[in-house]
């Protein structure tokens, strides 16, 4: 007669160990994705904050971006799309090379840490390297002149949580595939770039016809970009920058649902 089988003790905290391998596999190549979280702001800034921004400046209606030069216009929404591509590319391949290719979170759902635990830290270490990338943004930009006034540090957390809503549902698509990640692609060709350009980065969402407006209102990086121009630059109302936090932060709670529900039937299977 066979013994029954025991479920191994959740480890308190193991959220956390996920989170400390994955910085110190994050150790191998910490300083190319640093130096690309400066080099990359450093060339947007000077192609088009400087560059088509003095064309933009000089034209017929000083007024068209609420009389702020254009690159301190683009530059919150260039720091929030920057953690937004970060939090996307991190949460795709790398995240589900660990299930497809190196099955890493197999070995480490072996142990006393559960499915659940490897989805957070996974998000934690998300977070972890949006925050470093975002502070370093913040930095080219006060170089810049374009970072706004003491209420600019704000940008960094609102990016965080901008590119973490965006991310958890990658997430949940890489631990529900089982192709090679070819659906990464149409996520990065027909979600990432267009929600780039058409949500108010690079001009307001007004230019856009109305009948396809509401596209950019159900963006999260329109909101985040919001947001993160009010921190900027103020003139954001209270009860608009609650719709825009709520909004984010309703995203974010369902797909972290989603993407724990994911890799709990992928890992237990």
């Amino acid at each position: 007669m066979s013994s029954p089988s025991v479920t191994p003790a959740r480890i308190p905290g193991g959220r956390y160990l996920v989170w400390e391998y994955l910085v110190r596999c994050w150790r191998r190549y910490l300083v190319s994705s640093l130096a690309e979280a400066v080099g990359t702001p450093l060339l947007y800034l000077l192609a088009l904050g400087v560059g088509l921004g003095t064309l933009i400046d000089s034209g017929p209606d000083p007024q068209a971006l609420g009389g702020v030069d254009y690159v301190d216009y683009i530059a919150p929404a260039l720091l929030v799309a920057a953690a937004v591509q970060v939090g996307m590319g991190e949460s795709s391949y790398p995240a589900y090379s660990r299930f497809k290719w190196t099955r890493v979170f197999w070995g480490i759902t072996a142990t006393p840490v559960t499915p659940a635990q490897v989805c957070e830290g996974e998000l934690l270490f998300i977070a972890t390297r949006m925050l470093a990338g975002s502070s370093l943004y913040y930095l080219v930009l006060l170089a810049f002149g374009a970072a706004g006034g003491a209420s600019g540090l704000l940008m960094i957390p609102i990016g965080a949580l901008t590119g973490l809503a965006c991310a958890v549902w990658v997430l949940a698509l890489g631990a529900w595939m089982r192709s090679e990640g070819g659906a990464f692609n149409v996520v990065f060709r027909f979600v990432l770039i267009p929600m780039t350009l058409f949500s108010g980065s690079f001009f307001p969402i007004t230019e856009i016809p109305l009948a396809i407006r509401w596209l950019a209102w159900l963006s999260p990086l329109w909101h985040g970009n919001e947001l993160a121009r009010g921190a900027a630059l103020g003139g954001l109302e209270f009860w608009p920058a609650v719709g825009h936090l709520v909004y984010v932060i309703a995203l974010l709670a369902a797909g972290y649902l989603v993407a724990r529900h994911r890799y709990r039937v992928r890992l237990i299977v």
